[in-house]
């Protein structure tokens, strides 16, 4: 392998020089002043001499293309980026092919203009809400998102299961083969049956549990439902969460207090303390904190806090489970259009230009999570614990 390294060495390195001169041609008699051009074509004369050039991808191809200094490149460096990665990104100039586009198959979009921007309409409605009812209706990859197996055979819990981010890992997991079961606020029934429509349409077997989550009793059933509906219990999404806004904690009452801290952070406590002893290793728990986590918003005086819980809980239980082969993650969400935005989540004026301050000008849709919550309850993802990953659109993180 050193020796045809060499050879390609010596033919990339002459063509390099014969560019400065202004000597290089290509094919089509065109000079030749790209160092991308350059190289393949040096990697293209040693082909055509019966040299191979390595077929191994190198991690160090950008040494030869994607050199800052434009009148310096040694022969060391030529011959240690050589590789596929090379030939990929370089040959297709030098032999007029197509460059710059992605492979067959692979769809790219632009997220400035995937979804609808501010303003919105102000549509208040009473708590917990609807997202049926919102305008624009939330996506949560109802006719996007496409499974590949990932998550076959597993069986999972998700609390806020009927809508937002619940919603869209609930879809996410029955399309890549996990039974689901899932928890929400009675007044939540009709978007939670569609969830249940669209697990059983995808083939697995669907749960609904609703019920209050600020009850112990309450949380301690549902865990013993999903068991014993699923048959088992390997994955955990502590999803479900009460955001009220309010100005001034003046404005809080001590009931208003209790519940937002018995959803968000009584309920996590008890689901998974009733669930641990029936959890196998490589079971994993997923909570969901926010961006508010890092970045309260001084509206969000009880919830922000709930959420710093959240992401603290995470972080204790990943080294407290570690050792018993349980992963526990989070998932931090910026601003997503959810039902929690129009039930009193956000103030009216707030909620009309929601999600203008990102960089995409917009907010984020619970679909665009769902590959998030995807990755963390995956069993190739067994590595990460511990870990909160971000889906903010640039805004939001530490």
């Amino acid at each position: 392998m050193a020796k045809y390294s060499e050879k390609a060495g010596d033919k990339v390195e002459k063509s390099m020089h014969k560019m400065k001169e202004g000597k290089l041609k290509s094919g089509s008699g065109k000079k030749v002043t790209s160092k991308k051009q350059a190289v393949a074509i040096g990697l293209f004369e040693t082909r055509k001499e019966g040299a191979k050039v390595p077929k191994k991808k190198s991690s160090s191809t950008s040494t030869v293309i994607a050199m800052k200094d434009e009148n310096k490149i040694s022969r060391r460096q030529v011959v240690a980026g050589l590789g596929a990665g090379i030939a990929a990104v370089a040959v297709s100039p030098a032999l007029s092919m197509t460059a710059g586009k992605p492979a067959a198959g692979a769809a790219i979009s632009d997220p400035t203009k995937l979804y609808s921007k501010p303003p919105f309409k102000s549509q208040p409605q009473p708590w917990p809400g609807l997202q049926s009812k919102m305008d624009p209706v939330p996506d949560c990859g109802e006719t996007s998102y496409k499974g590949s197996g990932r998550l076959t055979g597993r069986k999972a819990l998700i609390t806020g299961g009927d809508s937002g981010m619940g919603r869209a890992a609930a879809i996410a997991y029955a399309r890549e083969g996990a039974d689901v079961a899932i928890n929400y606020f009675p007044s939540e029934e009709p978007d939670a049956q569609q969830v249940i429509a669209l697990i059983k349409k995808e083939g697995r077997k669907a749960v609904a549990i609703p019920g209050d989550l600020r009850e112990e009793a309450f949380c301690k059933q549902l865990v013993q439902k999903a068991i014993s509906e699923l048959g088992g219990l390997d994955i955990i999404v502590s999803n479900a969460g009460r955001q009220q806004s309010a100005n001034s904690i003046l404005d809080i009452t001590s009931e208003a207090f209790d519940s937002t801290i018995k959803t968000n952070i009584y309920a996590p406590f008890w689901i998974i303390r009733e669930a641990l002893p029936h959890l196998p290793p490589g079971s994993a728990i997923i909570g969901t904190t926010s961006e508010q986590a890092y970045d309260p918003s001084a509206d969000l005086y009880d919830y922000a806090q709930t959420k710093a819980a959240t992401m603290n809980y995470v972080k204790s239980l990943a080294k407290q489970l570690g050792p018993k082969g349980i992963r526990v993650n989070g998932v931090a969400p910026g601003p997503v259009w959810t039902a929690l935005q129009i039930s009193g989540g956000a103030q009216p004026e707030k909620q009309q230009i929601f999600g203008s301050w990102t960089m995409f000008g917009r907010p984020g849709q619970p679909a665009e999570l769902a590959s998030i919550y995807v990755q963390l309850a995956a069993a190739d993802a067994s590595f990460a614990s511990g870990q909160v990953y971000g889906s903010s659109g640039g805004v939001g993180q530490p």
